[in-house]
């Protein structure tokens, strides 16, 4: 059974586009059964071009990305989610998304991340930034597809993922 994973930032245009990718990509290389989605409680209607070009540099293929409303994952016909992220740094103020709906209540955690669109040092800056998210955000995913999900009921899952946050 797949476990599908929402992960939520506020825009749906870069933090979480990144994480989208990177666990779907890991996903892919590990041959375990997870599918991430992405999606914003605010969709800007547009993924950050520097996100598309990090995840690109390291292998991901970003065809039919595009930034959407959390909206979509609470109607009938979503798909059931076992675990929804958010990534939003609340550390800056920024208001993170508070996810309801679904089939059964997922398991909620929040990995906060700066955002790297408000990186300085110009084009490279960004450039870089994307890059260092990126990698972070890769870390923290590798960890979640070693987790054995299928056997975990949903209070070891919740203290699984706490226990990632804080890495």
């Amino acid at each position: 059974m797949t476990t599908h994973v929402l992960i939520l930032c506020t825009h749906n245009s870069a933090r979480s586009v990144l994480s989208e990718g990177m666990l779907n990509h890991l996903a892919g290389q590990l041959g375990k059964d997870v599918r991430a989605h992405s999606a914003g409680s605010a969709p800007s209607g547009r993924i950050n071009p520097f996100a598309l070009e990090a995840l690109q540099n390291a292998g991901v293929d970003t065809a039919g990305y595009f930034s959407k409303s959390w909206d979509a994952f609470s109607q009938d016909g979503a798909p059931p989610l076992s675990i929804v992220i958010t990534v939003c740094d609340s550390a800056a103020a920024e208001q993170c998304p508070v996810f309801f709906g679904g089939q059964g209540q997922p398991v909620k955690v929040h990995w906060g991340y700066p955002d790297p669109s408000n990186a300085e040092g110009g084009d490279e800056g960004k450039r870089r930034a994307f890059e260092l998210t990126r990698q972070a955000i890769g870390y923290r995913m590798l960890q979640l597809l070693q987790l054995p999900l299928g056997t975990m009921d949903k209070a070891e899952l919740q203290q699984a993922l706490a226990e990632i946050a804080k890495s």
